[in-house]
């Protein structure tokens, strides 16, 4: 099967053999950087027989539904919607929204840092901005839920020391959930998952009976924003839960036609987010993004 994506380029997807690879000997690279997906020369070779290679095709088959809505790359979106939440903020330094709309701009932003020191300065601009609205509006689920994403990311640069920061991330995103579970598409259960599932059993918090519940749970209050349902199906193929991944595949497989039709342009630009994080040529298919101690939850580019 062949599909062309939006630069024309086309890519051959052979479900009886390797990975998706490229059907023309040259591929033009800023493309795909700019669709979200490496090149498939760059990717590891993942049988497609297998779950991780059914998953990966639908990161790269759901990248080319929405990649044509995208007209500029998800970094320049991202700085561009933080550099227009600190104008905001800075002229509206009281304003609840503005405030958390900062902080999870700076989030989205530190997904593309470059290096430890600027994703820890970004990180902390977001648990500063939202300690200061916390400190107001103690019962203020945005606040809750990205103080804790904003530390997620301030995890990533700690190491082993991360495992002091989990215990805080578990409680904002439970208050999250407490006071507005439905927030971001059920964002505090969705990260309360990943955060139960990618966390080690044995030194922190990693419980795979609590991840399956809060997964299952986003599931329940969002079914129709496909990261919830791709972050189930890859816990079930982590846990070799082969009935439940046939259920997320059969239920992925209905929700295409309503994601090509219904997603607005903020879950577009959330997709691409994650597969962008699922097919990185750094890391193995399906797996940045995952670990809590590597890359941190998924988030959404504010608009």
């Amino acid at each position: 099967m062949y599909l062309a994506t939006p630069n024309s380029q086309v890519f051959c997807l052979d479900l009886e053999g390797s990975w998706p690879r490229p059907a023309q000997p040259t591929l033009n690279k800023s493309h795909c950087r700019s669709a979200c997906c490496p090149l498939p020369s760059e990717s590891p070779c993942v049988p497609a027989r297998t779950v991780q290679g059914f998953l990966a095709l639908i990161a790269t088959l759901f990248s080319f539904i929405v990649a044509p809505a995208a007209a500029t790359s998800p970094i320049a979106l991202a700085t561009k919607a933080f550099q227009e939440a600190r104008a905001r903020f800075y002229r509206e330094p009281r304003a609840s929204e503005a405030i958390w709309q900062f902080a999870r701009a700076s989030f989205d932003l530190a997904e593309f840092a470059t290096n430890s020191t600027q994703r820890a300065e970004l990180a902390e601009n977001g648990i500063t901005a939202c300690r200061q609205l916390l400190n107001r509006e103690p019962f203020s689920a945005p606040g809750h839920y990205y103080l804790g994403m904003n530390l997620a990311q301030l995890a990533r640069t700690k190491g082993i020391g991360a495992l002091k920061i989990v215990k805080e991330m578990e409680r904002e995103f439970s208050a999250a959930s407490e006071l507005d579970e439905r927030f971001d598409y059920a964002g505090p259960d969705r990260n309360l998952g990943l955060l139960y599932r990618d966390a080690p059993s044995t030194i922190s918090i990693g419980s795979r009976t609590k991840a399956k519940q809060h997964l299952e749970r986003a599931v329940e209050l969002s079914p129709d924003y496909p990261e919830n349902r791709l972050n189930l199906l890859e816990a079930f193929s982590k846990w070799s839960d082969r009935n439940g991944v046939r259920r997320e595949l059969k239920a992925l497989d209905e929700l295409w036609p309503r994601a090509r039709s219904n997603l607005t342009a903020e879950i577009q630009k959330t997709s691409m987010n994650w597969c962008s994080k699922n097919l990185s040529p750094s890391f193995p298919p399906l797996r940045r993004g995952r670990s809590w101690f590597m890359m941190p939850i998924q988030g959404r580019y504010a608009s």
